[in-house]
């Protein structure tokens, strides 16, 4: 099968929605199939091997002029390949760059009006290309892309390619929300109007699909689960125990964005309420993951109340990591906590965890009830509740052979349930179904 995947780069940051992306073409290639990972606004960054196009369509800087200037609107194609070029973004990624959905309003709402925005120069590149300056020639048996605020490229892609359009739904509803309220109501009406160019639609997990399905006002039966999947390529414990480490103290991590919604001042909350109450020993509190500019000063609240606590010392910020410091932040603790405060649609780092062996303790909901559910490799808390959490985490302190247990689960049932085999099988059927254009996929 030939399949067209546009993906939308994060500017440099990493993002779980490029990640799975990268991973599904890579194992889509590996499988067999003919795959153009086809960026948008910048090159996307991934811990794994890049598989994705060089070339940049909807540049980043393209686009924000465009939407700040009607003379960027024609400008000659020389200088478009300029400003889109792979060397030029990057350097503009490496700079602070604001992704917030307030300064992004207007250039979300324009995009999503397709030829009716000011990126309609952006979209009649990308047809020119797709209908003759493709190498090879390619025609492409199925467009999808990553998220349904790129909608507004679904009627013009299906009027000049004929081929059937995907649009694969994981975590923009965070986004989306975060749009002030009058732009919120605005996107999420042209999304519902402009489904009905897309013929299906594909979800990382069942509750999203269940969810979205009202969020967006899509019928239900127009959205198929392809469950997020993960490379265990580089996961080692498959045929071996975890190694224990009984001179390190007892340590916990976190690994995702450092944000408010993703929870590490829960779970800073909850580890200062058990060391100061004498419930738990020193040990170690372990943070990794992306920092935005804007969340500077949230990262150094959550310093300052541990400081203040007495408990400085045994709290370790790591930054942003590779993959091989990935894998080795996982090796270096006995329980992981992301304690969204919204309700997760993906969790990735819960997967890559247990994948590890190392147990998890996350809020019900989202989709952490069902990842848990299929692995059994943790603990529910009620969300947004630190004094359950904390109570959670005592119970696996207290308990280590079940913390094993759990960990030994986590690592079964990624292999069974969450593998990138199992995600790319799921994608090609529901990509077969809408080329077929059979009653049973409703496309």
């Amino acid at each position: 099968m030939r399949i067209l995947y546009l993906t939308a780069g994060a500017a440099g940051m990493y993002c779980g929605s490029c990640l799975r992306d990268n991973a599904l073409a890579a194992e889509l290639f590996r499988q067999g199939h003919e795959v153009l990972l086809q960026p948008l606004y910048t090159p996307p960054l991934t811990d794994e091997p890049n598989v994705s196009d060089r070339r940049v369509f909807f540049g980043g800087i393209s686009v924000y002029l465009e939407q700040k200037s009607r003379i960027f609107r024609h400008t000659p194609r020389w200088l478009d390949r300029i400003l889109d070029s792979p060397l030029v973004l990057k350097a503009a990624t490496k700079r602070s760059i604001a992704v917030d959905p307030q300064s992004l309003a207007d250039l979300t709402l324009s995009i999503l009006r397709g030829k009716d925005g000011y990126q309609r120069k952006e979209i009649d590149k990308l047809i020119e290309w797709l209908q003759g300056e493709h190498s090879g020639g390619t025609v492409f048996d199925v467009i999808d892309m990553q998220n349904s605020m790129l909608i507004g490229l679904a009627r013009p892609l299906r009027e000049a390619t004929g081929r059937p359009i995907c649009c694969t739904l994981q975590g923009e509803d965070l986004f989306l929300d975060g749009l002030p309220e009058a732009a919120r109501r605005e996107a999420l009406g042209m999304i519902a109007s402009q489904s009905k160019y897309v013929d299906a639609f594909l979800a990382v997990s069942d509750w999203y699909a269940d969810f979205m399905a009202d969020y967006l006002s899509i019928p239900r039966e127009k959205i198929h689960v392809v469950p997020l999947g993960i490379n265990l390529r580089d996961y080692d414990f498959e045929n071996c125990e975890r190694p224990e480490h009984p001179e390190r103290p007892f340590t916990i991590g976190y690994f995702a964005r450092i944000a408010p919604e993703k929870g590490l001042h829960l779970l800073a909350d909850a580890y200062c309420q058990l060391r100061t109450s004498g419930k738990l020993p020193a040990g170690r509190l372990e943070a990794a993951g992306y920092l935005a500019p804007e969340h500077y000063n949230y990262l150094h609240q959550i310093e300052a109340r541990l400081q203040a606590a007495g408990l400085g010392g045994e709290f370790h910020y790591r930054g942003t990591v590779d993959r091989e410091g990935k894998l080795r932040f996982f090796r270096g603790i006995d329980l992981l906590s992301m304690p969204t405060t919204y309700a997760e649609p993906k969790g990735l780092p819960v997967l890559e965890a247990m994948a590890s062996g190392v147990p998890v303790v996350q809020p019900r909901w989202g989709s952490f009830p069902e990842i848990i559910g299929k692995t059994g490799g943790g603990l529910l808390f009620n969300p947004n509740d630190c004094d359950d959490l904390a109570a959670n985490i005592l119970e696996l302190w207290k308990n280590p052979e079940r913390t094993r247990d759990l960990g030994r689960a986590g690592r079964r049932g990624v292999r069974q349930s969450y593998t990138v085999a199992a995600m790319a099988e799921s994608a090609v059927n529901v990509y077969a179904g809408c080329l077929a254009g059979t009653r049973q996929t409703h496309c």
